[in-house]
């Protein structure tokens, strides 16, 4: 696997939710901050405000894409003045669950111009969250436009389709096209980062080819044995070289992220399978199960065995 696809694999828990929500004006609604969670909105018919302590208001037209990678609080309004009495969305609210617990919801307000929006909510493990996840701002705002950006335009049809009309299948197909959409948002604003000047960091890593190299030779094949020599030749660079720009990215050295990348794989592999310790150490790299459970405990603070009991 690429590093993209792994991060979405290993960070995300749980089934993914989805709900159509068709608002009336004046409408607004407060979203708290869910830590341990990622989010995104989509704007589908009409416009609305973004109004949050982290960015100045915002205007989303049809077609925008909100993602909140880490949670945070948020409100969307049909205009500014609106979130000042807009009722507050807390995790344990009903109305959340309301939300989520049907595929398709309608607020009926006071019957003034509809803006409806694709709501979408990922659980993540804040424990195995993949370092590309915790650089991310908290807010992500992609706009609408299907010359440049077609695939995430196909993907939100399709979603919206979907849950907007439930039919056989449907149950199996959100949950893909979920992660579909997590995907496309994630390798877009990367994809968009060199040109807002991004030198360092994960943007800059994936979009280093030397460093993305030895990175997609890791996930492709964390088993092998790897020195900081033979992933510098997967980049093409000198040893030093590779080390030194390796660090300035990742803010890790390459042996390091390659124990971190590792254990967490042996983590989960402990969580969602039954195969046995020898085996996953060997997937992981290890030819002695016992330098395996060293190794897993430095780094998880319980011996394997009682991980996979545990969790």
């Amino acid at each position: 696997m690429d590093v993209l696809s792994d991060v979405i694999t290993v960070a995300r828990t749980g089934q993914p939710r989805s709900a159509r929500v068709r608002w009336h004006a004046p409408w607004g609604q407060q979203f708290t901050s869910v830590p341990g969670s990622a989010g995104f909105q989509v704007i589908l018919e009409g416009s609305c405000w973004l109004l949050s302590s982290k960015a100045a208001p915002l205007q989303l037209d049809a077609g925008d894409v909100l993602f909140v990678p880490r949670g945070s609080g948020h409100t969307l309004a049909d205009h500014p003045a609106s979130a000042m009495t807009a009722p507050v969305c807390a995790p344990d609210d009903p109305k959340l669950s309301e939300s989520f617990a049907s595929d398709s919801v309608d607020r009926l307000g006071q019957g003034g111009p509809v803006t409806v929006v694709l709501c979408g909510a990922y659980q993540l493990d804040p424990s195995r969250t993949h370092p590309l996840l915790q650089t991310l701002p908290d807010l992500i705002h992609l706009p609408a436009d299907r010359s440049r950006h077609p695939e995430l335009h196909a993907a939100v049809q399709l979603l919206a389709a979907e849950v907007g009309n439930p039919r056989l299948g449907t149950s199996a197909t959100v949950p893909a096209l979920l992660d579909t959409l997590l995907m496309y948002i994630l390798r877009i604003w990367l994809a968009e980062q060199p040109t807002r000047g991004s030198t360092t960091g994960w943007a800059a890593a994936l979009n280093d080819p030397a460093v993305a190299a030895a990175l997609h030779a890791v996930h492709r094949d964390p088993a092998a044995p790897w020195t900081v020599a033979k992933l510098a030749a997967e980049a093409g660079l000198s040893r030093a070289a590779f080390a030194r720009r390796f660090r300035a990215l990742i803010g890790q050295p390459p042996l390091g992220y390659l124990t971190w990348w590792r254990m967490t794989t042996a983590a989960r592999l402990l969580r969602t399978t039954q195969v046995p310790l020898r085996s996953i150490a060997s997937q992981v790299g290890y030819t002695s199960e016992f330098a395996f459970a060293n190794a897993f405990k430095r780094t998880h603070g319980l011996a394997p065995g009682a991980y996979r009991r545990k969790h």
